[in-house]
């Protein structure tokens, strides 16, 4: 298993009123991609640092196992989770 890696599409949203997963939606193209927000701004990179700390315990993977692939300055950001397929990651997710 720990050789799986997941990729997970997010939609970030900083500067919320609480760090919260709204749950799936869709992109432009018609992809899935989840929505999340988080109290943290977008300095310094503490509203990714916030987003890899939820998706962590959201899906029961240690922090070191959730990384940003792509999109460190865009809301439209891709992670990567290892140790899950992407099978696990989405029943993990909605369950929550």
């Amino acid at each position: 298993m720990a050789d799986h890696v997941a990729r997970l599409a997010v939609r970030l949203t900083p500067g919320a009123s609480a760090d919260r997963i709204d749950g799936w939606d869709a992109d432009a193209e018609g992809r899935s991609v989840l929505r999340v927000r988080v109290r943290a701004r977008p300095v310094e990179g503490e509203a990714n640092a916030a987003l890899l700390k939820l998706l962590a315990k959201a899906l029961g993977v240690p922090k070191s196992a959730v990384s940003l692939d792509r999109g460190g300055q865009s809301r439209q950001k891709m992670i990567l989770v290892r140790g899950l397929t992407i099978d696990d990651l989405r029943s993990r997710l909605t369950d929550l």
